[in-house]
């Protein structure tokens, strides 16, 4: 493989440090009460443990059960924890970030969104701030957790919560045949000339010109947005993101084996336990076959630069 090639596509081998930020959020007491999320916390950790050779003391856990005030996953402790999780990155540190908990999406005014909305995800103090502004915009994860990274360093998130699928505004998705996701303007580009054609066949042929040009103008803004987000949010860190939705699906606070837990979570764990030694694509579609049969959601996995995906999955 060419210097050049596997300059995009190829994983940096991580021999530096390893640090991993943890966030499980019940909202304990409330009517938004979870039931699962502080438990897939711990089932991530005990996995990153035994399976990755990460150190509990190169951990930091932010659950609502715990009383010590800078371990509460509020706003404020969750940015502060962030900025811990890449401080001083240096190529070949390999980062983990997980969050089980609530997420939401709220209007994007940055105007980088196609379908208009951020993904957001909610601290357990969101309540406590106006309106929205208590949510943590996927545009504020990515400059947190994405920005800072330097090339040859690794960040890996697990994001286990509703409206998850872009959640860090990682520009290439793919697909569960291994390819990179494209906008589906042949799609977009039908339901308008129905609409024309319908609007023609009814004599109406001012409505059916607007229509076509309404269309065109839709399809270059969303190529054009495509390309843009592809240059501003690509990295050349190596992050790779498994999300537990799509963006306009919600995420299952479920039971497994007797026990609550995320959906995402308890999959993501189960099937590399099952296996450890899977590729990227592998362990996309076998977290999906694991969630297929008794949830309707479809996780997303997504990079910062194209990517091999049939390189094996090492965080």
């Amino acid at each position: 493989m060419s210097n050049i090639v596997c300059e995009y596509i190829c994983m940096h081998i991580g021999q530096g440090r390893k640090r991993a930020l943890l966030i499980g959020i019940n909202y304990i007491g409330s009517s938004n009460q979870l039931n699962g999320c502080i438990n897939d916390v711990h089932s991530i950790k005990n996995f990153l443990i035994e399976r990755f050779s990460f150190n509990e003391a190169d951990m930091v856990i932010l659950t609502d059960d715990q009383q010590e005030p800078r371990f509460r996953p509020t706003k404020a402790n969750i940015y502060s924890a962030m900025q811990w999780l890449v401080n001083d990155a240096q190529p070949n540190d390999s980062f983990f970030f997980h969050f089980s908990g609530h997420g939401g999406s709220v209007a994007d005014v940055s105007g980088d969104e196609d379908d208009g909305y951020d993904e957001t995800i909610y601290p357990v103090d969101f309540q406590d701030y106006e309106g929205d502004s208590g949510q943590i915009i996927d545009d504020e994860l990515h400059d947190y957790l994405v920005k800072p990274l330097p090339k040859g360093c690794r960040l890996t998130a697990i994001f286990d919560s509703c409206h998850s699928g872009t959640a860090l505004d990682l520009p290439y998705v793919y697909s569960t045949k291994g390819i990179i996701k494209e906008q589906n303007l042949l799609k977009d580009a039908g339901v308008g000339l129905l609409s024309a054609g319908l609007a023609y066949a009814a004599g109406d042929k001012s409505r059916a010109i607007s229509s076509v040009m309404s269309l065109g103008k839709q399809l270059y803004r969303s190529k054009n947005l495509t390309d843009e987000n592809r240059e501003k949010n690509s990295s050349v860190a190596d992050v790779v993101m498994f999300s537990g939705c799509k963006d306009n699906q919600t995420s299952a606070d479920a039971q497994e084996a007797g026990k609550s837990t995320g959906a995402m979570s308890y999959a993501f764990v189960t099937t590399l336990r099952q296996n450890p030694n899977q590729s990227y694509h592998e362990l996309l579609n076998n977290v999906r076959d694991i969630l297929r049969d008794k949830y309707a959601q479809r996780p997303q996995f997504s990079c910062s630069h194209p990517l091999d995906v049939n390189l094996e999955f090492v965080c």
